[in-house]
């Protein structure tokens, strides 16, 4: 009985006999695969071009590409050592840390509310109108803002009104404010998307564990504290482990729609500096160091964090 057992646990995690049990599976899998060889680790041969100073003249891509001077750490030490360093960082941090303050804990925030409405109507209704914003480009979105925020805008209209401020604001040319902007308009786009995990992780709830908690007497906010939030533990943290990975992800879309003359200072974050760089200034092995180092960074971040949530919380990415 025993070695039966040894026998198939040996095969349960031998490779190949899983291979050859669930072949249709992984023939499933084949295109993804496939997919992901081609468009996420075949283009990363390109991070070559950060150690070597790439100009792009005669002949093919390719001869020009490998037959570039190897310059080693240049233009990373370029990088750190120049003005730009601290400016572009502090601007992405700044961007970032305030894009997770808000835009992280909203999605859950209305995942739990949504859970708790009662009304169809209303839950589906405000569903329907959060969902939204995450399915329009960033080109329309910022035309939004924009207009919102503007001095004759509906946001600095209802400030005059209502005697908040007596002239209208410059929002959009107010450096430090420039941060909250982006960020609360990232919370705007994506929280109804985001939302859609939680509550997919929501209603795998077994539903007897409210009936239980009911018949103790516990109230829907116990219940929600008690029951919800620890079963959307595992969600949260993974999320979490993502977001942190990504924060030097700060984004190029809305920061380069928004920005005008008098917020260079503020809106400048590495995306746009690497594009600025890379593609207007054709230094392009400049633009692709400073690429390397935010994915550098990025990696070594959601390692770190991946380790401290196994450590705590028992809950890990891999």
């Amino acid at each position: 009985m025993h070695k039966a057992s040894a026998i198939k646990t040996v095969r349960g995690n031998n490779f190949w006999y899983r291979l050859k049990e669930q072949k249709w599976l992984f023939l499933l899998m084949l295109p993804a695969i496939i997919a992901t060889l081609l468009f996420s680790y075949g283009p990363m041969f390109g991070m070559y071009m950060a150690f070597t100073n790439y100009q792009p003249g005669g002949g093919t891509f390719f001869q020009q590409f490998f037959h570039a001077d190897f310059v080693g750490f240049k233009w990373f030490e370029y990088f750190f050592t120049t003005g730009d360093f601290y400016r572009v960082m502090r601007n992405t941090l700044a961007t970032s840390l305030l894009t997770l303050l808000f835009g992280f804990p909203a999605p859950i925030i209305l995942a739990l509310v949504l859970n708790e409405a009662k009304q169809g109507f209303f839950k589906r209704f405000t569903q329907t109108v959060s969902y939204l914003p995450h399915f329009i480009s960033w080109v329309i979105a910022a035309n939004i803002v924009i207009t919102l925020l503007a001095s004759d805008g509906m946001f600095n209209n209802l400030l005059v009104t209502l005697g908040i401020v007596n002239e209208p604001v410059a929002f959009l040319q107010n450096g430090p404010l420039f941060w909250w902007i982006i960020a609360l308009s990232n919370m705007w786009k994506e929280m109804g998307f985001s939302a859609i995990m939680y509550l997919a992780a929501i209603s795998a709830i077994n539903p007897e564990l409210y009936e239980a908690a009911r018949v103790d007497g516990a109230s829907r906010f116990k219940q929600m504290w008690n029951i919800t939030l620890p079963a959307l533990r595992p969600t949260i943290v993974i999320l979490a482990i993502l977001a942190v990975g990504g924060i030097l992800n700060a984004g190029f879309e809305q920061q380069y729609l928004l920005q005008n003359n008098t917020v260079l200072e503020y809106s400048e974050v590495i995306d746009i500096y690497a594009y600025k760089y890379g593609l207007q200034n054709s230094m392009f092995s400049y633009g692709a160091a400073v690429g390397v180092f935010k994915s550098v960074i990025a990696f070594i971040l959601v390692v770190i964090v991946n380790r401290i949530s196994r450590k705590v919380n028992d809950q890990a990415l891999f």
